[in-house]
């Protein structure tokens, strides 16, 4: 019989691992120590514990433990038992696949391109591992396309060349097989493709631009049009992976929400400033743990010798970081590995990227967030008189007063309806003041929620021929039963004043923010703040104050990046918008169109070699404007 009360006693004061058994001798939970005396006294003695413990506690029939010689042996145990037992009051990483590489089979006279999960020392040389397996089989099927590579398995010995197979003829091989390509020649593409694979984009556009001016020069145009195409689909490729102003090489980034007895992790990893995969994993029973915990068992479970990265991001603090660095080190054969909390800047925003997917996975995969549930307990919270069936919130955008624009958007019983969403240009307000443009968004927008409009001027007369009534344009939808402003109490008052001025009643509050630039509660009219600590409507109003800050801001990129096109590429003689709209369809971006050499603009459709030398000669006397 097995006296817990004894066994306590009897606890060594060293580090090492313990185990929580049942009666039916099933693991309940492994966690370690660096006294084991005192930390598993901890769990019977009579002081506040989380409901978690307590259950668990309850189910405790006896325990064992491992005495080790340090913590650090310790951690590394603790991992290797939770990932074996799976104990049921552990935080578990559900997700346990292996992740796909990008295999190059360097070890054969003409290397092909795959996936595996397997890395194996054979001589091959392997990317990744990938969290995005989906991303691997794009990015492998376009170098396969793109540089025509070895497809079959065959292994081709010289003197014994054969007729080419149906991807020769469908332009999907160089047709190795009936000795069209050297092994020379194939090794440059390969080298083509390494490049890619490591993240050095710029310097295979820059081999490929030499080849295709050198190709236009001996008037081959169907090579130098090849060349051109796929400097094309490698650019749109690269864009589609890069991260833009992100100065990162070798990082994870991690965010983490909660809500109820459930959590979302989302993992972006970057390699070489560019996005290769996002994942995300849902835990749950873990109403009573913290978000840092979440992190730190994550880190324990996930990380492997051959995913570690250079540095890792993340929000919240926990216990025993130093010493799941010190692990990784390890795991990397001593090489640095660094945590980083930021408070501002790129990095916290790719952590505050990270939570809204995490979020937004935590909607799409689980129940948690029951719309009516939220509405609901925004209703109480407030002591409103009606369920808000429709939300709507304002934000402004502008860079130093210019291209000001206001994002409107609108939820419906509780879930965003964009096809009522609503962009507008500020018209009245010069300069960068963002009570005046909020103000005049407000007038703009309540004026269709009046009395007036809705009772004697929601019809006008139309003449043609018979007088009727036909019913008055209302852009904006129905009147709102609450608004959201994000701004706090000096956007609240704004609204207040319009509302006041066109006699109406419709609730208003304002998203206050922390220091960290996230909601961390409500504030009425008259100033006083709701403290809210209900996990759920935080997620719920930070959702909606993300949503109007992205459509707003969407909005005013577009013009800026509208007006920036006009005022360089209107002002090229011999363009016209038919051209214009024809270098954009090529380039993509204005950017490109500047950096285009002559020979690539004389290759867009409706430019011929005089107009393309004229507006080459243009663009760079720009540079010594």
């Amino acid at each position: 019989m097995f006296n817990i009360p004894e066994e306590l006693k009897k606890l060594p004061e060293k580090p090492g691992v313990y185990i929580m058994k049942d009666k039916n001798d099933n693991i309940l939970y492994v966690g370690k120590a660096v006294v084991l005396k005192n930390r598993v006294r901890q769990y019977f003695q009579k002081t506040n514990k989380t409901e978690r413990i307590k259950k668990m506690v309850s189910q405790i029939d006896h325990f064992e433990y491992i005495v080790v010689d340090s913590e650090m042996e310790a951690l590394i145990l603790e991992c290797n038992l939770i990932k074996l037992h799976r104990p049921k009051y552990n935080v578990l990483l559900k997700d346990d696949k292996m992740y796909p590489y990008i295999k190059l089979t360097l070890n054969e006279d003409f290397p092909t391109l795959r996936i595996t999960r397997k890395k194996l020392n054979d001589g091959a040389k392997y990317y990744g591992p990938y969290t995005n397996a989906f991303a691997v089989k794009e990015t492998v099927d376009f170098l396969n396309q793109t540089f025509m590579l070895k497809h079959c398995r065959k292994i081709f010995k010289p003197g014994k060349l054969e007729s080419p197979c149906l991807n020769y003829h469908i332009k999907r091989c160089q047709g190795i097989c009936a000795g069209y390509v050297s092994k020379e020649d194939y090794a440059k593409t390969i080298k083509q493709v390494m490049l890619f694979l490591d993240g050095k984009v710029d310097d295979i556009l820059k081999g490929l631009r030499v080849e295709m001016e050198e190709a236009s020069r001996n008037m081959n145009y169907e090579k130098a049009a090849n060349l051109r195409d796929k400097m094309y689909s490698i650019e749109n490729l690269s864009q589609k992976q890069k991260i833009d102003s992100f100065h990162e090489n070798d990082i994870d980034v991690i965010g983490v929400i909660k809500s109820l007895n459930k959590a979302s992790l989302e993992l972006f990893r970057i390699r070489l400033g560019k996005m290769i995969g996002g994942e995300n994993f849902i835990f749950d029973d873990v109403q009573d743990i913290s978000e840092g915990v979440i992190i730190s068992d994550f880190m324990k479970q996930f990380y492997a010798e051959d995913n570690i990265p250079n540095k890792i991001i993340f929000r919240y603090e926990f216990e025993d970081m130093e010493l799941i660095r010190q692990r990784l080190m390890e795991l990397t054969s001593g090489r640095n590995v660094e945590f980083k909390i930021p408070q501002k800047g790129e990095k916290m925003r790719f952590i505050e990227m990270a939570e809204k997917n995490a979020f937004i996975s935590l909607q799409n995969k689980t129940d948690v967030i029951k719309t009516e549930d939220n509405m609901n307990k925004l209703r109480k919270l407030l002591d409103l008189n009606e369920m808000p069936r429709r939300i709507e919130s304002y934000d402004i955008s502008n860079i130093s007063g210019t291209d000001t624009v206001a994002g409107i958007i609108v939820f419906e019983n509780g879930k965003p309806k964009k096809s009522e969403y609503r962009r507008i240009k500020i018209k009245t307000v010069q300069g960068q003041n963002d009570v005046m443009c909020m103000r005049e968004t407000l007038l703009r927008r309540l004026k269709y929620c009046t009395p007036e409009f809705l009772n004697e001027s929601s019809y006008r007369i139309e003449n043609s021929g018979d007088e009727k009534l036909v019913p008055k344009k209302n852009p904006f939808g129905p009147a709102p039963n609450l608004i959201l402003m994000d701004g706090g109490i000096t956007q609240v008052r704004v609204a207040v004043e319009v509302l006041d001025e066109y006699h109406l009643s419709i609730p208003v509050y304002g998203l206050v923010k922390n220091d960290k630039h996230r909601t961390r509660g409500i504030v009425d009219r008259d100033g006083k703040e709701f403290d809210v600590s209900d996990p759920d409507i935080i997620n719920f109003v930070t959702f909606i104050q993300d949503e109007v800050h992205k459509t707003a801001i969407e909005y005013h990129r577009k013009l800026r990046d509208k007006r920036t096109s006009q005022s360089v590429l209107d002002d090229i003689p011999g363009i016209g918008e038919k051209r214009k709209q024809n270098l954009l369809k090529k380039f993509k971006t204005v950017q490109n169109v500047l950096n285009a050499t002559e020979e690539e603009l004389g290759m867009v459709d409706g430019i011929d070699k005089k107009t393309a030398k004229e507006i080459f000669v243009f663009i760079h006397s720009l540079d010594t404007k």
